[in-house]
């Protein structure tokens, strides 16, 4: 693939972030619908197989230590195994894993490191909390996690199969800046035990960026950022969220191109900076902001 990504991972490795009020959800205790598979079912199947991922995770960045690298192989590797048994990526071949997803991921560090030390000088970049709003298969998450041990990550997702990923490869890795949140944003957002504690909020491929906002800003303290990853022209879209963006306490700070390899070529990191305190009534119940996103409840009483 041929990638090094140029930016340097060295800020990020700090003493952990303050910790996170400890009132996640075990997910031991999370009745899980359909049994995950058998840990015996991601052991690495032979020494060639092994190679090959760690041959894929020498296109990473030079920041990267061996050990985050390895961490890497493991993701990938646990990644294409258990989507042979559950939906978590259309994608099915480990060197597109690491183009689309995995350097995908890391790619959002850069502009996330350079918007967070420009606007949000009351705080260190060496301990940043941080939630992937819909982690899904931990994208990006996960890989943030990896690259970044210092910070602190909650990674949030409905649905108990998902969740059921995200820990294993946590256990898997050997990460202890991850924790797992299963339920809707939409309820979460109005937790006080979470409302407005993060100094970060991330998504990728989760929403269209009007929806996504409710989901995301609530969570995000004022003074924090939110980054949403999108595609190579999204200014439509972010012109039709820019009014439910303001609404929720943020304005969008900066669109900036990303470089990606996957199929699509160049991607966006649209940033939002809050810089007041979102209105208690947001985000509604669950499921309303998909169904009547922001801009159109706004566009209605205009």
């Amino acid at each position: 693939m041929g990638m090094a990504l140029g930016f340097d991972f060295g800020c990020c490795r700090c003493a952990s972030a303050s910790a996170l009020p400890s009132l996640l959800v075990p997910f031991s205790r999370l009745r899980r619908r359909n049994p995950a598979p058998s840990s015996s079912t991601f052991s690495t199947s032979s020494s060639s197989s092994s190679s090959n991922y760690n041959s894929n995770c020498k296109t990473l960045s030079p920041s990267l230590s061996p050990h985050q690298r390895d961490q890497i192989s493991l993701y990938v590797h646990a990644l294409l195994q258990w989507n042979q048994r559950m939906n978590l990526t259309a994608v099915k071949d480990q060197s597109q894993v690491m183009t689309r997803h995995v350097q995908d991921s890391l790619s959002l560090l850069s502009p996330l490191h350079r918007a967070y030390s420009a606007n949000c000088s009351s705080s260190s970049t060496h301990s940043i909390s941080l939630v992937d709003v819909g982690s899904g298969a931990g994208l990006p998450g996960l890989i943030l996690a990896i690259a970044c041990p210092g910070w602190k990550f909650t990674l949030l997702d409905s649905m108990h199969k998902r969740c059921a990923f995200l820990e294993h490869v946590v256990h898997l890795t050997g990460l202890s800046n991850v924790n797992i949140l299963c339920d809707r944003a939409e309820n979460v957002g109005q937790s006080p035990h979470f409302r407005e504690v993060f100094d970060v909020a991330v998504a990728r491929a989760v929403a269209e960026l009007r929806i996504l906002a409710e989901y995301c800003l609530p969570l995000v303290r004022v003074g924090g950022l939110f980054l949403a990853a999108k595609g190579n022209d999204p200014q439509e879209e972010i012109e039709n969220a820019k009014k439910a963006v303001n609404l929720l306490g943020a304005s969008i700070l900066e669109s900036c191109a990303v470089e990606s390899h996957g199929p699509l070529g160049q991607r966006t990191a649209v940033i939002c900076f809050k810089d007041r305190a979102t209105p208690r009534k947001y985000p509604r119940l669950p499921g309303i902001p998909s169904k009547t996103p922001l801009c159109l409840l706004i566009c209605a009483f205009l």
